[in-house]
């Protein structure tokens, strides 16, 4: 069964509705910790002509809503995931939601009228000094209000797309975390009077934040979301949701398949407290609370190897991960899976790394 409001023949409020209703009676029918769980897929650019670590090809990008259509996923608006990841309200079994970066013109032009014949919703994230300021290869401001009045989500991600966590000139800590603030609500503000949408979401730029990134959000209600691998579920960290960034080798349908039936782990980090760190090769405390998964199965890893995993309580689920190598660059990912048994689909938790320096 599918759940789809068509996208600009109804008004928002019966949209919302009507998908509340049949998300809510197909969910209670069979509950499991699988209807506990939404997948949220990110893209920039749909084109071949863009940078390959930030595209996917029109013709990978039908493959994907082809297989998301023939294999009984249910694509909702990111709105109403969110709307029932908050309240704890049974979702779909296989729940995803689109969304995409930055306000590129390909989104529009091959995008668009792709989804639009799958009737699938989606999100933007949109910067918006391109859009106020022509910027080649981004939409405009017409095109932006096309895709609103069509039921998609515009949402922000800034008005100047920038590295959140870099000081300007000799900025105190204060003055910094007050320049973001000013440009978070800047955009929310422009957004709203171009597109009469207001909804307090914000995708991090490059996928970067920290703790004091998360309490400023807190503080202007925001929702956070960022770009480091797996599963959104009830007991996640609604202040940096994860989103699977589906571009360069990653837009491959064989590997994003199984990120589409990905599963939320029920984990909590417990140390440290935000992914910013001063070592190559850091350590996390995690407490893997109960759920439909053995704790002898999850394995965690590191640029395709493994990590070492001890035990401090298994009875409470408390595993402590450390690494033996250094990691370069200035992001980088631990994964952690487990299967879901007798079923083909893994619970997924990913831990975010930024060495700013």
């Amino acid at each position: 069964m599918r759940y789809h409001c068509q996208m600009g023949k109804t008004s928002r409020l019966v949209q919302i509705t009507c998908c509340l209703l049949s998300l809510a009676a197909s969910a209670w029918a069979s509950f499991s910790l699988a209807a506990e769980s939404g997948v949220i897929v990110l893209y920039h650019h749909v084109d071949t002509s863009t940078p390959p670590s930030t595209s996917i090809s029109p013709e990978d990008f039908r493959r994907h809503l082809e297989y998301l259509r023939d294999n009984d996923y249910q694509v909702m608006a990111l709105d109403i995931m969110i709307d029932h990841l908050q309240s704890q309200t049974p979702l779909p079994e296989r729940a995803v939601a689109i969304t995409f970066d930055d306000g590129y013109a390909s989104i529009y032009e091959t995008a668009f009228p792709m989804l639009q014949q799958f009737d699938m919703p989606f999100t933007l994230f949109l910067s918006t000094d391109p859009i106020n300021q022509r910027q080649n290869n981004y939409m405009t401001w017409d095109q932006v209000r096309e895709l609103s009045d069509a039921g998609a989500v515009i949402a922000n991600h800034m008005v100047y797309h920038p590295y959140m966590l870099e000081h300007e000139g000799q900025e105190t800590d204060d003055q910094w975390l007050a320049r973001q603030r000013a440009e978070l609500l800047t955009a929310e503000a422009t957004i709203t009077a171009e597109t009469g949408q207001n909804h307090r979401f914000l995708a991090y730029p490059y996928g970067e934040f920290n703790a004091e990134l998360k309490t400023m959000l807190a503080e202007e209600g925001f929702v956070g979301f960022a770009q480091n691998s797996g599963a959104a579920g009830f007991q996640s960290n609604f202040l940096a949701l994860p989103r699977y960034p589906l571009a360069s080798i990653y837009a491959n349908l064989d590997t994003a398949r199984t990120k589409f039936a990905s599963l939320a782990f029920n984990v909590e980090l417990l140390d440290p407290l935000t992914p910013v760190t001063s070592t190559r090769s850091p350590g996390a405390l995690l407490k893997f609370n109960q759920g439909e998964y053995d704790l002898e199965q999850i394995g965690c890893f590191a640029d395709g190897e493994p990590l070492t995993l001890d035990w401090e309580d298994k009875s409470a689920g408390l595993l402590r991960l450390s690494a033996e190598k250094e990691y370069s660059g200035r992001r980088w990912r631990y994964i952690c899976t487990a299967p879901l048994p007798n079923s083909g689909r893994y619970f997924w938790y990913s831990l975010q790394w930024i060495k700013p320096d």
